[in-house]
């Protein structure tokens, strides 16, 4: 049997950028909005090592703070959905029969509405973007999928001898559950909610790139990447490469540990 090679270098990558995220205020060497109107849209150098904008901010500084608020709201709206997916896929797998197909034609119906048409919608109603509401409306927008898959894990799990002892035996809902079921499929959850992560922030950037995501002074990821189209026009190769290399390196490296964890799962059932 081939052993899967641990994604130590996506694993290091993240990490990077997690620390260097939540220390940004430390590590950075301007704050995030300080603009010099003599430093316009500079090329690397010494004194800015990633250049700066067309506002005269150091690209370094947005790059760590804009990492803090991405990750916060990949994390956040990963939990949130992840923890919707897991309840409403759980009850509805462990439902009898037509409850259970009312619930799946449910989600069914929200998964058929486009995603970002809801999140803008919620976005609308809730107000001015920030943060949480910006976590809240991806979070409750990024779940149907998962609980889908949620759900299926429970009635085959449901249909598991230790399971089925367990019901003649008259154990009850809440015991089978914590004792059978969610350690069963907690690693499944993992792997969900890891590339919810994922996921959260591309909707984030999406979000941003279209102008209907964090305000300009709190600074994203994906808000550094709206402002490429200016630097396209300006020749400002570094405003588009720079926060575009990061971007992508966290979104492979999660999705190198997604899929690393996949291969566990899959070799953890196919052992059973």
């Amino acid at each position: 049997m081939n052993r899967q090679s641990k994604p130590k270098g996506a694993v290091a990558i993240l990490t990077t950028a997690v620390i260097t995220s939540a220390l940004a205020g430390v590590i950075a060497p301007y704050k995030p909005n300080y603009m010099n109107e003599n430093a316009i849209g500079l090329a690397p150098s010494f004194r800015h090592i990633f250049g700066t904008d067309n506002l005269g901010r150091d690209l370094f500084t947005l790059i760590l703070h804009g990492g803090r608020a991405s990750l916060i709201i990949g994390i956040v709206s990963a939990i949130i959905g992840t923890f919707i997916a897991a309840v409403y896929g759980t009850l509805s797998g462990m439902a009898n029969k037509h409850i259970d197909n009312l619930m799946m034609k449910a989600v069914d119906l929200l998964m058929s509405i486009p995603g970002l048409l809801l999140i803008i919608v919620l976005q609308a109603i809730l107000g001015d973007a920030n943060y949480w509401s910006l976590s809240i409306v991806i979070g409750v927008t990024n779940w149907m999928q998962m609980s889908k898959i949620i759900r299926s894990e429970v009635v085959r799990l449901r249909k598991s001898e230790f399971v089925i002892a367990a019901e003649m035996y008259g154990g009850s809902f809440w015991y089978i559950l914590r004792r059978h079921l969610f350690p069963n499929y907690f690693s499944a959850i993992m792997f969900m909610a890891v590339s919810n992560v994922g996921s959260a922030i591309i909707a984030e950037s999406t979000l941003s790139f279209m102008g209907l995501g964090l305000p300009i002074s709190e600074v994203s990821w994906g808000g550094l990447m709206s402002l490429s189209q200016d630097a396209l026009l300006s020749d400002q190769w570094w405003m588009i490469i720079i926060p575009g290399l990061v971007l992508i390196s966290v979104l492979v490296s999660i999705t190198e540990i997604v899929e690393y964890i996949r291969g566990c799962n899959t070799s953890k059932h196919s052992n059973i």
